[in-house]
């Protein structure tokens, strides 16, 4: 699954920042990530030592799940990534963080999605969650208010989503999974962990230039398909 030789754009202390940030995360997500995560990143066998190969990488996660992972130069506005989720796609920005940016990036970066996203979508229930909602945002009119719901849905989610799983909430968005300053912050017992509630993730403001004022905790895996279910049932009376 892993090249040798460096790709051109990946330099010695691309790698480097690579194996600090894998260690980092690991260490701090251990009894605090999602079962979900944790069995990911071992199926796919990613490791400290070397940033993966995205071609093989790819191969691997399309052999699993059927989606496969498209790079990009820099993220992108939400109509052009929710068209690439409707079609089982998942971008993945080519540039890593500088070092000055360790514990917060306010962009997606290859490590954010490499090891925030890509092993969360060898879960079927998370994959087909990011499915349904590129399909349901690809339905709604541009500039309708519903599409700024289904990003507020997915930011919420898979980005600094916590579910409960054996009586404590766990980490599966892929913002806490690669912030360090996230995760402490989202941990702090004065940090607001509150019980996801549909109508109340769509209105609330998303931003992604600082931590979150709050986080919101599935009750159980399951109700992050079921949501979906739920939300379209909101747009078509709307």
């Amino acid at each position: 699954m892993f090249t040798n030789h460096l790709p051109a754009h990946v330099s010695g202390q691309d790698q480097l920042i690579w194996k600090i940030l894998f260690d980092r995360q690991t260490a701090l997500l251990h009894r605090r990530a999602a079962p979900a995560f944790s069995q990911g990143l071992a199926r796919l066998g990613l490791r400290r030592e070397a940033i993966p190969d995205l071609g093989e990488l790819s191969t691997t996660v399309f052999e699993e799940t059927g989606w496969r992972l498209a790079p990009v130069g820099r993220p992108f506005e939400p109509a052009a990534f929710f068209e690439l989720l409707a079609e089982r796609r998942f971008p993945i920005v080519t540039r890593i963080r500088p070092m000055h940016a360790f514990d917060f990036s306010p962009q997606p970066d290859l490590f954010h999605d490499l090891f925030g996203h890509v092993p969360m979508l060898l879960d079927s229930g998370l994959a087909d969650f990011l499915h349904m909602l590129g399909q349901a945002y690809r339905a709604q009119p541009e500039g309708s208010p519903a599409r700024e719901q289904l990003w507020a849905l997915y930011f919420f989610t898979a980005e600094f989503g916590l579910v409960q799983h054996e009586g404590q909430p766990r980490l599966y968005g892929a913002g806490l999974l690669s912030s360090a300053g996230e995760i402490h912050h989202c941990v702090n017992e004065n940090t607001p962990r509150i019980a996801f509630d549909l109508a109340t993730v769509l209105r609330t403001p998303v931003t992604g230039a600082r931590y979150q004022q709050q986080y919101y905790v599935l009750p159980a895996w399951e109700q992050l398909t079921d949501c979906v279910a739920e939300l379209a049932g909101l747009l078509a009376v709307a």
